[in-house]
């Protein structure tokens, strides 16, 4: 009866995540299904807490201590994330998840090793694929959160043909991998040792030559990575909402690698040999280019007689903290009957949905938020655009210029509209190393500063402009 009930509960808690899910599919929807999803865990939690201990029932004392230590963590590190840093935080529990993996998985071939359990091919195969994919996760998803939150530079951990030494790497995973799970009556302790940290190394030196720029698609293979071995290690205790749960994250982050690819023009293959998003420089062709500047007032009156303007968000956006002072520009511009939309590149910030999530915060309306296809379809009609903090997605290199890293990748076609500022600190590169050329279009001109600091000057511009 115990069995059955549990069993009953974690299937009400899988379909929490599933309808949980399935809401985060639209903005809308989205806090109330990750609502859902939180109740479904809390669900299967509970569930889990009263399957019976025979061997260890002290057990619960580590359960509890482990909850709670863990659940005042996660309170604390979510009340006072920055949005800026949520990639990081992302980053940085989904390598806590694969770190879980990595010694569930070692505790148990451990055993096997040392005589105090017994394992078949099956179950043995499992726990080297948990702790294979679990290490790899771990640190791989650490070395992001170093490289999102600038401790470390991507030439202090990379060199030339680094993708050589990944190939290396990963050949020397397989073949120990098929050792010890040929040797399976002679285990020894040493060998999984050494294949942990082979993983280890491996998951470090995977995401070292992937660009900044490119860190959206890692995190959402990273984050596949760790729902695999969360649903191996369901396999290996037989449990159904870890099984469930570490499937439904698996499969999510693979959809979600493969439409950041896509966005990007990238290969998935590229994206596993480690080799995506390597730091390229362009030369300067010809001679000097010059940008043009605009003043607040001319800025202000433009967009007060505009019938029509697009705002696109970006990194530089986030860092200012910006999001709550465009809403205010936005409600100045549509008072005077201004169309006002945003234009979102799915890879915009530092993770998949920085952005929407940013002007959400905001309370700018969802119909506001415009894909990149419906924006580029607007655009051509568009009186003004306003680049605020984005850079490489909106590069005219990725149509004219092949031997720019971006090039062939989708882009936010800013230029077409009749006229585009970029509010922008300094002339200095995007994220991907590379300089924009839009700066030099000639329908393009600079107003440079602080995101924040010039939105709000350009508020008391408009602002006048009603008086």
């Amino acid at each position: 009866m115990i069995t059955t009930a549990i069993n009953l509960t974690y299937l009400l808690g899988a379909t929490s995540f599933v309808i949980g899910l399935r809401q985060m599919s639209s903005p809308a929807t989205a806090r109330k299904g990750n609502a859902l999803a939180t109740l479904g865990m809390a669900i299967a939690i509970l569930a889990t807490l009263f399957i019976p201990i025979t061997n260890a029932p002290n057990n619960y004392l580590w359960i509890f201590v482990a909850m709670i230590i863990g659940g005042i963590i996660g309170y604390v590190s979510a009340a006072k994330i920055e949005m800026t840093a949520m990639p990081q935080m992302v980053s940085v529990f989904n390598g806590l998840g694969g770190a879980c993996a990595v010694v569930l998985a070692f505790t148990e071939l451990a055993q096997f090793a040392n005589g105090f359990s017994v394992l078949n091919n099956g179950q043995l195969l499992i726990l080297l694929i948990t702790l294979l994919i679990g290490a790899i996760a771990f640190t791989g998803s650490m070395l992001a959160y170093a490289k999102l939150q600038g401790l470390i530079k991507d030439h202090q951990v990379t060199f030339p043909k680094h993708n050589i030494l990944n190939l290396i790497l990963l050949a020397g995973l397989l073949v120990l991998s098929g050792y010890v799970y040929l040797h399976l009556n002679d285990p020894s302790i040493w060998q999984i040792v050494i294949l942990m940290v082979l993983a280890l190394v491996y998951g470090f030196s995977f995401v070292a030559p992937i660009g900044g720029a490119d860190m959206p698609v890692v995190i959402s293979l990273l984050n596949a990575f760790t729902g695999l071995s969360a649903a191996a290690a369901g396999l290996i205790y037989d449990n159904k909402i870890m099984l469930v749960g570490g499937i439904l994250v698996g499969s999510a982050g693979i959809i979600l690698t493969v439409l950041m690819c896509n966005a990007m023009n990238r290969s998935l293959l590229n994206v596993l040999i480690g080799g995506f998003g390597e730091n390229h420089k362009t030369s300067t062709k010809g001679e000097k280019q010059l940008a043009k500047e605009i003043t607040y007032t001319d800025l202000a009156i433009q967009l007060y007689y505009s019938e029509s303007v697009i705002i696109v968000p970006g990194y530089g956006l986030a860092v200012a903290q910006a999001q709550k002072v465009v809403k205010r520009l936005d409600n100045l511009l549509s008072a005077n009957g201004v169309e006002v939309n945003y234009a979102i590149h799915p890879v915009a910030g530092r993770m998949p949905g920085h952005m929407n999530v940013l002007l959400a915060e905001a309370d700018i309306p969802y119909p506001k938020l415009l894909d990149m296809e419906e924006a580029n379809e607007a655009l051509p009609n568009t009186d003004m655009v306003l680049v605020i903090g984005a850079n490489d997605v909106v590069n005219p290199a990725a149509y004219d210029d092949p031997d720019s890293p971006v090039y062939g990748m989708p882009v936010i076609n800013v230029w077409e509209a009749k006229n585009v500022v970029v509010l922008k600190r300094s002339m200095s590169p995007g994220y991907a190393g590379i300089q924009n050329n839009l700066f030099f279009h000639h329908k393009t001109k600079m107003l440079f500063g602080d995101a924040k600091a010039t939105l709000e000057k350009l508020n008391d511009e408009v602002k006048t402009l009603d008086s």
